[in-house]
């Protein structure tokens, strides 16, 4: 279909009725209270930004088809369990789980104790902004931004600025996240886009493609199922999740990527991130019944914890007024 603007003017009444954002409140539930920024772009790709969760992304669909995992429901952030595994009772699953900033994977005790993947996800952004308009490559481009801060006095003061954006008619989402150190101490930054897909996309024939690259499970129970890392199966009763590290070449642009291919659909999601500010990407396999999912996760670290990585040579930092910046893409592709 033709999208462009010689083609819609004068044809609608208002963009909305093609491409729309749409801000609102959440008023029932764990999540009551909470803002949702709905995106809605117009040749099929919906999804939603949650600016109280440190602006992930929650639900998203394509052309009505659900593309992600949900839990029972996405909590506010006061509901937030630091300790240990106690992320896991108000996480919501969905597109993008922001995790970090100073821990990613398991519990640790790094001067402070770090619970499971870190307070990113259950920080309030600010600044959060939307706009809706033509670009200079004739595109209408619908974007959502705001900025979170992850600071402590007499600790870190990192603060993450991300873009999140679509074009009317498009099939690819791309978020751009600045990080930086808005301190005076060099501080760890640890950052990992926990990125969950299920049923329908995911199911017995689906399959992972990507170029030929090192494969590494994180542990024995990986290892029984390395040979099968690229294939899914159907919901497995007592299913023990499998980790797996992939050490994915980049492009000429900089850019590596993990493609998810559904045959049941004729759907490929395609996961492309730089390589430069993300070298790691996990795939988390999680075949079991209610819990069936897949997690395609680009990061700079390792999921084991701020300490596992400092002893393997992994820990990133950055120097006061130093920032990285960090680009992941999702791009739908029909298939035959």
């Amino acid at each position: 279909m033709d999208f462009s603007r010689e083609k819609i003017s004068g044809r609608v009444g208002a963009m909305r009725q093609v491409a729309a954002i749409r801000r609102a409140v959440l008023d029932d539930g764990p999540g009551r209270g909470m803002r949702i920024i709905d995106v809605s772009a117009g040749g099929g790709l919906s999804f939603t930004v949650y600016p109280d969760r440190g602006m992930d992304i929650g639900e998203a669909s394509y052309k009505g088809m659900p593309l992600v995992w949900l839990t029972p429901g996405s909590a506010t952030p006061e509901s937030y369990e630091p300790e240990q595994f106690n992320w896991l009772r108000t996480w919501g699953g969905g597109l993008l789980t922001g995790c970090g900033l100073l821990n990613v994977g398991g519990p640790c005790e790094a001067g402070e104790s770090h619970g499971l993947h870190g307070r990113l996800s259950h920080l309030k952004a600010v600044d959060v902004n939307t706009e809706r308009e033509w670009d200079g490559a004739g595109n209408y481009r619908l974007t959502v931004s705001g900025k979170v801060s992850h600071r402590r006095v007499f600790g870190e003061d990192l603060l993450l600025t991300r873009r999140i954006s679509t074009v009317l008619g498009g099939n690819t989402l791309e978020i751009v996240d600045t990080v930086e150190n808005a301190g005076f101490r060099t501080t760890p930054y640890m950052q990992l886009y926990h990125m969950n897909f299920s049923w329908p996309l995911v199911d017995e024939r689906s399959f992972l493609v990507a170029p030929e690259h090192p494969v590494m499970p994180q542990n024995d129970v990986a290892a029984a199922g390395l040979a099968q890392w690229d294939r899914m199966s159907a919901p497995t009763p007592g299913f023990v999740e499998q980790v797996f590290y992939h050490d994915l070449p980049a492009d000429a642009s900089g850019m590596a990527e993990m493609k998810l291919v559904s045959p049941t659909l004729k759907l490929a999601v395609r996961v492309r991130y730089s390589k430069a500010s993300l070298p790691q990407f996990m795939e988390w396999k999680q075949m079991g019944q209610g819990e069936y999912v897949l997690g395609l996760e680009p990061g700079n670290c390792v999921p084991e914890g701020q300490v596992s990585n400092r002893e393997k040579g992994l820990l990133k930092y950055l120097a006061p007024g130093e920032k990285v910046c960090s680009r992941v893409e999702l791009v739908l592709d029909e298939t035959e």
